[in-house]
């Protein structure tokens, strides 16, 4: 039976998100149960494309995401695929009609991060992310509105920015390893050679106002949706406080993270703030 293939295609899904991220899990977790599937479908489909430019250096990396491309589009079209990651995609992306510009959006900054010279102006900045960040959090959106398109408009510009708090937060957590591995800078403009404290901060001001953004559409968000957003929130919030404190030197030469003990403790305070109506 193919329900029984559904299921097994969520599934491993679900794996593959616990399995690449425990914040983002964490997060999932505390959303309504029947919204966890979709959610996690979403991200194995972002996380699978994401590993093709960023980790198979040994293979020819855009034939891969050609072929990616391919599928994904097949299998929505045809409402099913053998991947079982692009199974349970097309399945959400059936039922909650998920825009295919959106998909589009997405993948084309996929395509950027092939070409280390892609993200070099302000508008290519603004660009990447859209496609890596903004559109996923409106995939997701798409699902937590559960077709109400009203609400869903309400809500488009806060999500945008959400993902786009959180997306920049990566750029300076990975800093490290996106420069001196991958050899990439996403910040336009700004030269590694000389990154400083001054030019950390003026990043940091930006980041701050797609939080503030950000926020104030969390609390709007429908109610089986708001707690597992909320969580996502908190924990990027205080690794964003950890990097402020952090010097531009060390971010430059290591990973910013919060510890799995620290990450359970502002879970329990998430949840008593929300318990408490106090978000």
């Amino acid at each position: 039976m193919k329900a029984l293939f559904d299921k097994v295609s969520y599934r491993t899904s679900a794996m593959v998100t616990k399995k690449y991220s425990t914040s983002f899990s964490m997060g999932i977790l505390f959303l309504d149960r029947e919204l966890h599937k979709h959610i996690y479908a979403i991200y194995g489909f972002v996380r699978f494309a994401d590993e093709i430019v960023d980790t198979f250096h040994e293979y020819d990396k855009q034939r891969l995401l050609d072929d990616f491309r391919q599928q994904t589009y097949q299998a929505i079209e045809d409402g099913i695929s053998l991947n079982p990651i692009l199974n349970s995609f097309q399945h959400t992306v059936n039922e909650f009609n998920i825009d295919r510009d959106l998909i589009d959006t997405f993948l084309r900054s996929m395509e950027m991060d092939l070409d280390l010279s892609a993200v070099s102006t302000e508008q290519e900045y603004e660009e990447y992310i859209l496609g890596s960040a903004e559109v996923v959090g409106l995939m997701c959106l798409k699902v937590f509105c559960y077709g109400d398109q009203e609400k869903y408009d309400a809500l488009r510009w806060n999500a945008m920015k959400l993902g786009s708090a959180f997306q920049k937060i990566n750029f300076l957590r990975d800093l490290n390893a996106d420069y001196n591995q991958l050899g990439r800078v996403y910040f336009p403009g700004v030269n590694m050679g000389v990154f400083n404290d001054e030019v950390k901060k003026e990043i940091e001001e930006d980041i701050e106002k797609d939080f503030k953004a950000g926020y104030e559409g969390i609390l709007n968000l429908p109610k089986k949706a708001r707690f597992g957003v909320y969580i996502a929130y908190v924990y990027y919030y205080r690794l964003f406080h950890k990097i402020k404190s952090t010097s531009s030197q060390t971010i430059l030469n290591q990973r910013v993270r919060i510890p799995n003990h620290n990450k359970y403790r502002l879970l329990v305070s998430s949840y008593l703030r929300h318990s408490f109506n106090i978000l």
